[in-house]
């Protein structure tokens, strides 16, 4: 199979619209974990995104006759591009079906590119069936994303520069897991001429399909995926993608979204550049995997997939970096209500610096304060410093990998409601449409009173929304119904502590 994949690579055409990318070390990374990272820099591609080597490469083998009718895809954003821009060397109509949700600004650059755009569903799912219904009514040709050899071999092409441009010993290569597309294209390329290579696939670990399906030992069907880094937010990984992931993908590692917004952050530090979450997951694993294995004077590659990130996002990425590099702690802390307290709360604290402190008066002998504790980023000093306020007597709760808390909380304290019956509480991850707050709103019951609605925009395609609602207990199977036809993701957050503690009655 490789020796098939080999050829398809080699001979593949992509470079009439992508550049070899650029090999970078990563100067300050590499001295900081004791080995070699270098950093595949696919975010300087014309569209800022790989994606355009396995679409053009796709599109330049089909032949006139083919696409008479012209080319279809469904895409949220950087298969878009590539498509949209493809399509316009060849001179072909191109026509992208992407979710309402897709952000003003991608759907703009795919129109710049001459495609054509159809918004359609909330979801990239949606938009994908609708596509496919559109290419049989139509006959045009689809384009996937990522399920086709020849988009694959396209991708591929990215293995083949890597080779070329760094010819000593490479200990293992970290890439970004979606669809499986990338990974499959570089590990075939990598396992036909340098097998000793490892290839590691990167994903979310609220986004796991191609871990789960190594575990399983089958495709799998997640049943929701994670938001942040929608780049790789895909629910089953392909079919070919998978046949050949599962012979030659040495493992898979998972990343949390602050651990992502960390690598964000390292990237930016060694390059002043500033990559989307999903390019920026395979510098994450590289931490982990340093630091798990305790691993030194390895040459490890990174493949910085893509940059196409939206301007408001970065003050999630900001607010979320420190935490995922251990430099800050969130915790809940209960001091007396009385003059004095702070002063020898920021004592118990000693030399480290205050990143936030919330509090609102809620009764005279107790105080509940939402605090941020800068840290050196030593893997205990957490665990310490907790100790070290307990043994002073203070009451505390970990808050920092609580995701209501550092989502929503901390934007919200302001002291216990009282006097309200029957509050429940649910996070929800609403699409960033218009009329999803309505259609919210119209299918509540009449007499469920909302006791307390926080929302912040982060500039993608869902939004984070906590929302109280009164609901008496024999409304219970009546509120569960409402919650299934919705349709939105939520998480019940009742007995979350970040409530209990700030803000319940």
């Amino acid at each position: 199979m490789t020796d098939n994949y080999l050829k398809k690579i080699l001979n593949s055409r992509v470079y009439d619209v992508a550049v070899e990318s650029p090999l970078d070390y990563a100067a300050t990374l590499s001295q900081r974990l004791g080995n070699h990272v270098w950093l595949k820099r696919e975010d300087l591609q014309p569209v800022f995104s790989f994606k355009l080597r396995g679409a053009y490469n796709k599109i330049a083998g089909l032949s006139e006759a083919e696409c008479a009718n012209g080319i279809i895809a469904a895409s949220a954003g950087n298969h878009a591009q590539g498509v949209a821009l493809a399509a316009h060397r060849r001179k072909l109509k191109a026509l992208i079906v992407m979710p309402r949700t897709t952000p003003a600004i991608k759907v703009a650059a795919v129109q710049a590119l001459g495609g054509k755009t159809l918004l359609h569903g909330d979801t990239y799912d949606e938009a994908y069936a609708h596509a496919q219904a559109l290419a049989a009514e139509r006959d045009m040709v689809f384009i996937h994303p990522y399920d086709d050899p020849e988009v694959i071999a396209g991708q591929g092409t990215i293995a083949m520069e890597l080779l070329q441009q760094h010819r000593d010993p490479l200990t293992a290569v970290f890439v970004p897991v979606g669809g499986g597309g990338l990974v499959a294209g570089i590990a075939a390329y990598l396992k036909a001429l340098r097998p000793e290579i490892k290839v590691i696939g990167v994903e979310p670990d609220d986004a796991p399909c191609l871990y789960e399906a190594l575990r399983r030992k089958r495709r799998v069907v997640l049943d929701q995926v994670g938001i942040f880094a929608d780049g790789v937010a895909v629910r089953q990984v392909g079919k070919e993608p998978w046949r050949i992931a599962r012979q030659y993908v040495d493992e898979v590692i998972l990343v949390s979204t602050d651990e992502i917004c960390a690598a964000t952050k390292d990237i930016f530090d060694d390059t002043r550049a500033m990559v989307e979450p999903a390019g920026a997951l395979a510098v994450a694993a590289i931490k982990k995997y340093v630091e798990r294995d305790a691993r030194q004077g390895e040459t490890l590659v990174a493949i910085n997939s893509g940059a196409n990130i939206n301007f408001d996002r970065l003050r999630y990425v900001a607010e979320r970096a420190e935490l995922g590099e251990r430099r800050e702690a969130l915790l809940a802390v209960t001091i007396p209500e009385r003059p004095g307290s702070f002063l020898r709360f920021c004592k118990a604290l000693g030399r480290r610096g205050i990143t936030e402190f919330n509090y609102r008066y809620a009764d005279a002998r107790e105080a509940q304060v939402f605090a941020g504790v800068q840290l050196s980023g030593e893997d205990e000093e957490r665990e310490q410093l907790i100790a070290k306020l307990r043994a002073e007597k203070y009451p505390v709760v970990d808050m920092t990998d609580n995701e209501m808390a550092k989502t929503h909380i901390r934007f919200m304290v302001g002291g216990h409601a009282q006097g309200i019956e029957h509050e429940v509480l649910y996070r929800f991850e609403f699409p960033e449409r218009p009329g999803a707050l309505l259609k919210f709103l119209s299918s509540m019951a009449k007499d469920w009173n909302i006791s307390l609605f926080h929302y912040r925009n982060h500039g993608a395609a869902y939004g984070r929304v906590l929302v109280g609602m009164q609901v008496p207990a024999e409304d219970k199977r009546r509120f569960r119904a409402f919650l299934d036809d919705l349709g939105y993701i939520y998480f019940e957050e009742q007995d979350n502590p970040a409530y209990t503690l700030f803000l319940g009655g």
